[in-house]
């Protein structure tokens, strides 16, 4: 069902059918993954009565990572203990409180990678995400809850966040559009922050007429570009039917294949997995540090080990690492006076299965991901099919939120 679909639907039929799809299309224990908190359907239904039916996204049902604040229920950010840390939120979140001027109607919130400090989708206290239509791969995070009950037809629209590619991963993997905004951005800085410097807000859907309006309703669009011109750089490390997929689908935008653009963006590119971890671990630390050791015990094992890094980074490697983040954005600042966008792969593989989520395959991830969360680029990801079935996606990397790109794109998808 597409936007439209459900603006169709009464209050009472569209608050049943959320509740209905989501016990069909979940089992218990998916459920319990992707779902963190689910509006009684008496309260939906009255939410569906209050939302403006003539607002551009009216009684559109959503739901919300739970690193948002939505007023009157507990943020847990994936976690066990964060409403001991904080109180249950007052008000709205800047971006909960956009969606429902909007229209769009808060059905509950999703569940997430603990404390959005991962990109596989597991969580060691609420279970692993698993992608809806293929059942022992995961969904990929951290943004996993918004993106499983999308994919799975709970709702057409979920909210999500992307430091290090948690919009985009997840849409590769399960065959969704993703939108990824900027870091600094109201949406984004009342949230439960994992890297303040590159945490961005973003969201999902499942097709392109539906992101093209949620984008027009939530940030304006531009009128769509008459001609764009683009740059396609396939990096290394691909799995070789996502990289003949890819190749492929980038050919419906025009991407040229530029030697000399892509050796230099590939050099470029090549220090960034230290830069992102070292400027990750410093910023996470800071957010983490007044309660971290008094909570340690309850930290997944995995998200604490990440965390403890900071201790691990000197200043010389933080100063470094910021001298090459301003490198970054020359290199970029210099490819975007020739092109007006850089395609790469969302993904270097189908979804993985829980024993492929490793620590090399997150790093396989992040070398496609960092080169646009470090230098704080918006990113249209665009889903792209693969013969077995599964799915792998495009960045669309390009300089501005109000790019006329981003429509243009659309219309190509």
């Amino acid at each position: 069902m597409t936007f439209a679909d459900w603006q169709q639907l009464s209050p009472t039929a569209a608050a049943r059918e959320v509740h209905a799809r989501a016990r069909a299309r979940l089992s218990p224990a998916q459920q319990r993954a992707t779902i963190a908190q689910l509006e009684p359907e008496s309260e939906l239904t009255a939410a569906f009565e209050r939302a403006a039916v003539s607002a551009p996204l009216g009684r559109v049902p959503c739901f919300v990572k739970d690193l948002f604040d939505v007023a009157g229920r507990p943020t847990f950010a994936g976690s066990t203990f964060l409403p001991e840390v904080r109180p249950t939120p007052r008000s709205d979140s800047a971006l909960v409180a956009t969606a429902r001027q909007a229209g769009a109607v808060m059905a509950g919130k999703s569940q997430m990678h603990e404390f959005a400090y991962g990109i596989t989708g597991e969580n060691a206290h609420y279970g692993d995400a698993e992608h809806p239509h293929f059942p022992g791969r995961t969904t990929g995070g951290s943004s996993s809850g918004s993106a499983a009950l999308v994919a799975a037809g709970v709702v057409p629209l979920a909210f999500g966040s992307d430091t290090g590619g948690s919009v985009r991963l997840p849409a590769a993997f399960c065959g969704l559009h993703g939108f990824r905004h900027l870091p600094g951005h109201p949406w984004i800085t009342d949230a439960i922050a994992l890297s303040p410097s590159m945490d961005t807000a973003g969201w999902f859907t499942r097709t392109a007429g539906d992101m093209r309006a949620a984008i027009a309703a939530l940030l304006g669009l531009a009128p769509a570009a008459a001609s764009a011109r683009g740059c396609y750089l396939e990096m290394p490390g691909l799995h070789v039917e996502v990289a003949r997929a890819c190749r492929e689908a980038a050919r419906r935008f025009d991407a040229v294949t530029d030697e000399d653009t892509g050796n230099a963006l590939r050099s470029g590119f090549a220090p960034l997995l230290d830069m992102y971890n070292i400027i990750v671990a410093h910023e996470a630390w800071a957010v983490h540090q007044s309660w971290a050791e008094r909570y340690r015990e309850r930290y997944d094992p995995s998200v604490w080990q990440r965390l403890n890094r900071a201790q691990l980074v000197t200043a010389a490697q933080l100063q470094s690492a910021h001298e090459a983040r301003g490198r970054l954005r020359e290199l970029w600042t210099n490819f975007f006076a020739r092109y007006d966008f850089l395609i790469l792969p969302a993904s270097p593989a189908p979804a993985f299965t829980k024993q492929e989520c490793t620590l090399e395959n997150r790093n396989r991830i992040l070398v496609l991901t960092a080169p646009a969360s470090i230098a704080g680029l918006p990113v249209l990801t665009i889903p792209v099919p693969l013969p077995s079935g599964l799915t792998t996606g495009l960045q669309i990397i390009v300089p501005g939120a109000q790019s006329p790109v981003i429509p243009w794109a659309l219309e190509r998808a």
